[in-house]
């Protein structure tokens, strides 16, 4: 019985039938858009997609790319377990499509870059530019460790399959279509992979409001267990989720990851005009909200089955994002091919993930490293390059699955991940593109400052987890358990680290109870502000730019603001959709597209402006 502790039923054969089918079908995507687009090599074209995307697959594949396993394994789980506050980022995703599709957006394609950390040379120095990227690579490597661990947590817990074995065929599928298809394989396969991972909600949700006799019966059973008071305005910035640390700090961290964070930037450059690429941010938006909706419902119809019987605290599993694919197999179990449904739902969020990730950390690799200081390359030489750093990247980020299978809620340790160090950069573009006097002297001690306070407050916060009247845990009960040592037990236990504090409060430093126990959400906004006001002030004292003649592209204007604008505006002044401009022509004239010049003289000619 469904809700009642115990073991749950493992994988049938039509569930491994399902499973494959899925996941094979998205590698066979990369491998058509490799066997479909074999004539046209370019970097450009592996990197960009030749820049010919438009709005919907990029919309999808933008939703896809971070509502991933984390998403799906660790959403409902923060849901079941601390309610429902997490929709609010709802109106997080409002603020940063707006703010990414009508600052950031023109910006870049006024720019016409392949590497968001291009801007950071044109507008500071080379220096700063290799430390943004670098601190982006270390950045996705970390992340994209952390998602690979998510789904190969869930198939370990409910198939039984080697967790490690589990970790590299992940790495090695995403590996297969990156390296064939390039960006078009990754935005299509993400497509096919978001319609998955809905569908795994929807499975959840639907099997779960039969069983506990409708949608209203869930809604009644969670307004009772406290899980819907989302509506905390206390603020208080110690505490984990109210309204105002997932407003304000959510809206910041979630412009960090969408504006300058090149895995996204690459998608929205890709499209073939400004109006496409803003369209795809406010589309993206609508799947985030449809996304995050269902997940946290999903969570919300865990504790409604699992309200008396908590499978963590009755010792069915180990770790709280073990929960959900516990629940599936053990209310779908009787359904062949839906618990296959669900993991691959998970697992392909995962693969859009690492996909994406792998491509765009080839892109500012051979950007910001490799083309500066290899100008004379071919073009077999570039591609063969790109394949290359693919495998590479694929091989590290399965390697940094380890260390983030120590980082406990996947979910808080993904977001506080960009948090840390998304933010000081972010604090950096914000001050190159809105104050004319900043300088690069300024912006990379501003930066230095951002990373190191953030990267304190974080670790610190991983060593010494805020305690319970800080992170809010709602009670769990095991009264209703088959088979529980703990009968009629209710606990408030706090999953929000692997640490567990067993010690005496005066171990604890001073800090722990104040600065490290900061909102992990708010931890872009610390970044971002410190990097701008120490930003600012040493800009000032070394002389700011008074010396530079700074082109003006390089700034925020106010026609950037005009939300749909360019739509009919391109026919008419750019001719945008029926031919190739000059501003949308592939990014061969940038400073930073220079080492494409000399790869085909055929192609210099055609493309010359």
């Amino acid at each position: 019985m469904a809700g009642t502790g115990g073991p749950v039923a493992s994988f049938s054969v039509w569930d491994y039938v399902v499973f494959a089918g899925i996941i094979l079908g998205a590698a066979g995507i990369g491998l058509f858009q490799a066997i479909r687009g074999r004539k046209e090599t370019s970097s450009a074209e592996f990197l960009l997609g030749g820049r010919q995307m438009t709005a919907v697959p990029v919309a999808m594949s933008l939703t896809a790319s971070f509502m991933s396993g984390i998403t799906v394994i660790g959403t409902p789980a923060e849901a079941y377990r601390f309610g429902a506050a997490f929709w609010l980022f709802g109106f997080a995703y409002a603020i940063m499509s707006a703010i990414t599709a009508e600052i950031f957006v023109p910006l870049f394609y006024r720019l016409q870059i392949t590497s968001a950390y291009e801007y950071l040379e044109m507008r500071f120095s080379r220096p700063v530019r290799l430390i943004g990227t670098s601190m982006y690579i270390v950045q996705t490597a970390l992340y994209t460790g952390l998602v690979i661990y998510a789904p190969a947590l869930a198939l370990n817990q409910i198939t039984g399959l080697d967790l490690w074995g589990v970790l590299v065929a992940t790495g090695a599928v995403c590996i297969v279509y990156c390296t064939l298809g390039g960006l078009k394989a990754v935005i299509w396969t993400d497509v096919m992979q978001m319609v998955v991972m809905l569908a795994g909600f929807v499975a959840v949700i639907a099997r779960g409001a039969v069983l506990q006799g409708g949608l209203s019966k869930i809604w009644e059973d969670a307004r009772k267990g406290g899980r819907l008071e989302a509506f905390n305005f206390d603020p208080d910035p110690l505490k984990r989720h109210t309204f105002w640390t997932i407003v304000v700090g959510g809206s910041i961290m979630w412009v960090s990851i969408y504006s300058i964070n090149q895995s996204q930037v690459q998608r929205y450059i890709s499209c073939k005009t400004l109006g496409h690429a803003k369209m795809s941010l406010y589309v993206n938006m609508v799947g985030l909200w449809v996304t995050v909706s269902l997940a946290v419902f999903s969570g919300l119809t865990m504790y409604s089955i699992y309200k008396n019987c908590d499978p963590l605290l009755n010792g069915d599993i180990t770790t709280s994002d073990q929960l959900l694919p516990y629940l599936v197999m053990d209310i779908l179990a009787s359904y062949p091919g839906i618990p296959g449904l669900f993991v691959a739902a998970a697992y392909s969020g995962t693969l859009s993930t690492v996909s994406s990730s792998i491509n765009a950390l080839v892109a500012v690799t051979v950007e910001d490293f490799i083309l500066p200081m290899c100008k004379n390359l071919t073009q077999k030489q570039v591609t063969w390059m790109n394949m290359g750093l693919s495998v590479f990247y694929g091989a590290l980020c399965i390697g940094m699955a380890g260390v983030a299978s120590q980082m406990g809620s996947i979910l808080q340790a993904a977001l506080s991940i960009f948090g840390m160090i998304s933010g000081p950069l972010l604090g950096l573009y914000l001050l190159g593109m809105f104050f004319r006097t900043s300088n690069s002297i300024g912006g990379l001690v501003g930066m230095i400052i951002g990373l190191v306070l953030t990267l304190w407050v974080g670790i610190g916060g991983q060593i010494y987890p805020p305690t319970a009247d800080k992170t809010n845990p709602l009670p769990v009960s095991t009264a209703g358990c088959n088979n529980t040592m703990n009968q009629n037990y209710t606990t408030t236990i706090s999953w929000t680290s692997p640490v567990t504090l067993t010690t005496e409060p005066d171990v604890r430093p001073p800090l722990a109870d104040s600065w490290y126990s900061l909102s992990y959400v708010y931890f872009s906004l610390l970044g971002t502000l410190t990097t701008m006001v120490f930003g600012l002030l040493v800009s000032m004292i070394t002389g700011g730019c008074k010396q530079e003649k700074l082109n003006s592209d390089l700034f925020v204007t106010k026609n950037d603001f005009i939300c749909f604008s360019y739509f009919s505006k391109s026919k008419a002044s750019d001719n945008t959709e029926t031919k190739a401009p000059a501003d949308f022509n592939m990014g061969i004239d940038n400073s930073g597209f220079t080492g494409y010049d000399v790869l085909s003289n055929e192609k210099e000619k055609s493309t010359k402006l």
